[in-house]
């Protein structure tokens, strides 16, 4: 900053004190157009990247699910389930138990999440978004079959045409005497047919395993109880209205939560980095509006006979304030508009041609993401004005310090 102030003093015992004025307001100008882009650039990508993940997410999870407020299994029968079927707007209800468990496949072992699923599992479409290897079914109750993710397929190293060797499942049981000494009565066992692999998102393919729900019912010992239910929307109807619905028809034992609602911390931490990404660029626009304080300040400077002119024609001090806050004004509207426009050119080729690449040859995407939103536009032509405002006030303040006998 004293630096800047040696330059100023400097030109302005000069001839060129007024080129200078006009080359610090173009620098000015420049900086809060280059700002802008910016927060409109990176606020359009976090949209994109959240896009993303909402969308990858909601290609395996269910459109609504059904959980119970307390406890992670809850008790069911037919009426429970024609109860929600008939609710206006559901067309698919599959019924889910999830839990932990170890597989053994050969030597090797893995800990996954094992999910039992009922037949009109498949008829919700859940691997349109994305890619399978083998036979998609889940065999029938004397010979089921696993569907198994890309990755837990990995850690196994389970080969799908190998038609003698299955998939062991073992699932931890408290045992009916406290000192046996037998380790079968600690666990139950059960094996299960290879039958495709599914590849859709990460954190999916590494830790799921899809299986018919009758036999994950018999390992796990589950009886007449779900640990949740899954709803497929039928086409024309809002999500939300059929949420409602069915938190009408349920009560307040269940919960029913949408693709966002099921993963709602990391939406919500995509969300919090989004605005601390805001507030930080607004700071460095904060900091390239020094220039509108500085070149206001030597224009007060300059302009001050000038100011003293109009003070003795009657001008009061609330309209020379009013003329130095529009020069700022006019400097920082003319670097928003063109920042916001650049932004808006940037992220249209960028959603368009994909220039700018993530670089990962194992991303499910090639480029970044970006979806512009009119409220990120709204906001950073807020945080321009803002700054804007608080840059020229001092100034202004100045000059209309002037007094007629300056002259």
């Amino acid at each position: 900053m004293n630096l800047s102030y040696f330059i100023a003093a400097r030109y302005f015992r000069s001839k060129k004190k007024r080129n200078f004025i006009t080359i610090l307001s173009r620098i000015s100008m420049v900086g809060v157009a280059i700002g802008t882009m910016a927060l409109v650039i990176v606020l359009s990508v976090f949209n994109g990247l959240e896009d993303l993940v909402r969308g990858l997410y909601a290609s395996f999870d269910a459109e609504l699910k059904i959980e119970a407020v307390q406890g992670k299994s809850f008790t069911y029968d037919e009426d429970f389930i024609s109860k929600i079927s008939n609710t206006e707007g559901v067309e698919v209800v599959t019924e889910v138990i999830e839990d932990n468990a170890l597989f053994k496949y050969k030597d090797y072992q893995h800990l996954a999440r094992l999910k039992g699923v009922s037949e009109n599992y498949l008829d919700q479409g859940r691997f349109d978004e994305g890619y399978v290897w083998g036979n998609l079914e889940l065999g029938s109750d004397s010979q089921p079959k696993a569907i198994i993710g890309r990755g837990v397929g990995f850690y196994l190293s389970i080969d799908i045409d190998n038609e003698f060797e299955l998939l062991q499942v073992f699932y931890p049981k408290a045992p009916r005497n406290a000192g046996t000494l037998d380790p079968r009565q600690l666990y139950s066992r059960n094996v299960i047919k290879p039958a495709a692999f599914f590849s859709i998102e990460k954190e999916f393919d590494d830790n799921y395993i899809i299986a018919p729900i009758g036999f994950v019912r018999d390992l796990l010992n589950y009886g007449e109880k779900l640990t949740s239910i899954e709803i497929k929307i039928q086409e024309g109807y809002r999500i939300s209205t059929v949420k409602n619905n069915l938190k009408t028809v349920l009560g307040q034992n269940f919960s029913v939560k949408d693709t966002d609602e099921q993963h709602a911390g990391l939406l919500r931490t995509i969300k919090i980095e989004k605005l601390f990404v805001f507030i930080t660029l607004s700071f460095i626009l904060a900091v390239a509006s020094f220039n509108i304080f500085f070149s206001l300040s030597m224009m007060a400077i300059e302009k001050k006979k000038d100011t003293a002119v109009l003070i003795a024609m009657g001008a009061k001090t609330e309209l020379i304030k009013k003329i130095y806050m529009k020069q700022g004004a006019i400097i920082a509207f003319s670097g928003a508009i063109i920042g916001l426009v650049l932004g808006y050119l940037v992220c249209l080729v960028q959603s368009t041609f994909g220039i700018v690449s993530l670089g990962i040859s194992s991303s499910v995407i090639d480029s970044y993401p970006v979806k512009m939103i009119w409220t990120d536009f709204l906001w950073t032509s807020i945080a321009v004005i803002t700054i804007t405002f608080v840059a020229s006030y001092r100034p202004a303040v100045i000059a209309s310090k002037v007094k007629s006998t300056d002259l």
